[in-house]
C-alpha cells in the first residue's frame, strides 16, 4: 500500500466506507484530534522513567483505545465495550494516585519535570479532542443521523476521564521525581 495516493490533494479525504468529505469536516477534525492526542501520548510514553511501568503499560492500552475511538468517529461500526470498561479502570488509577498528593489549594500550571509537562500537554490535547467530539455529537443530533453514525456517549466519557487521569499522572510524575507542582500565582 502506498503512503501517498494524491486523492487528498484537493482538500478532501475519505471516511470509513468511502464517502468523500472536506478535510475540515467536523468528523475528520474529531478523529484527527484523537490521532493527535495519540501521538502526544507516544511522546509522553517515550519519556517515562523506567520505574513507571504501570503508567507505561496503561497508556499503551489507551493508545489502542484511541485507535478504536478514531475508527468509531470515522464511521466504522466497532465494539466499544472495552472503552466503557476502561473508564472504571481510569477512575481507580485516579483515586489511587490522588491519595498520594497534598490537597490542592491553588490551580497548578503545566510544568515540573519533562515527562509531567508532556502529560499536561496530552491532557490539554485530550480536552480539545473531547470538545471536538462533543461538537460532532451535537451536530449529529441536529441532523438526525442514523443511530449507527452517532457518536457513542462512552467516547465522550472516556475522553473526559482520560484528561483527568493525565492531570493526576502529571502530578504523580512530579511527585515521584521530587519536583513540586508549579503553583499559579494570581498577582
Amino acid at each position: 500500500m502506498k503512503i501517498y495516493t494524491r486523492t487528498g490533494d484537493q482538500g478532501q479525504t475519505s471516511l470509513y466506507g468511502g464517502k468523500r468529505v472536506e478535510k475540515h469536516n467536523l468528523q475528520v477534525v474529531s478523529y484527527g484530534t484523537v490521532d493527535e492526542l495519540n501521538s502526544v501520548l507516544g511522546v509522553l510514553i517515550s519519556h517515562l522513567p523506567e520505574n513507571q511501568q504501570i503508567i507505561y503499560d496503561f497508556l499503551q492500552i489507551v493508545q489502542n483505545d484511541l485507535f478504536t475511538i478514531g475508527s468509531h468517529l470515522s464511521g466504522k461500526r466497532i465494539d466499544l465495550g472495552s472503552i466503557g470498561k476502561r473508564v472504571g479502570e481510569m477512575e481507580k488509577m485516579i483515586d489511587a494516585f490522588d491519595k498520594s498528593f497534598p490537597v490542592l489549594k491553588n490551580f497548578i500550571l503545566p510544568g515540573g519535570t519533562r515527562e509531567a509537562s508532556f502529560s499536561h500537554l496530552a491532557r490539554s490535547v485530550c480536552r480539545r479532542a473531547e470538545r471536538e467530539v462533543i461538537r460532532l455529537s451535537k451536530e449529529n443530533d441536529v441532523v438526525h443521523l442514523k443511530r449507527s453514525r452517532r457518536v457513542d456517549k462512552k467516547v465522550i466519557v472516556y475522553l473526559n476521564r482520560l484528561s483527568d487521569l493525565l492531570f493526576v499522572v502529571a502530578r504523580y510524575l512530579n511527585l515521584e521525581a521530587g519536583s513540586n507542582d508549579v503553583i499559579w500565582k494570581n498577582k
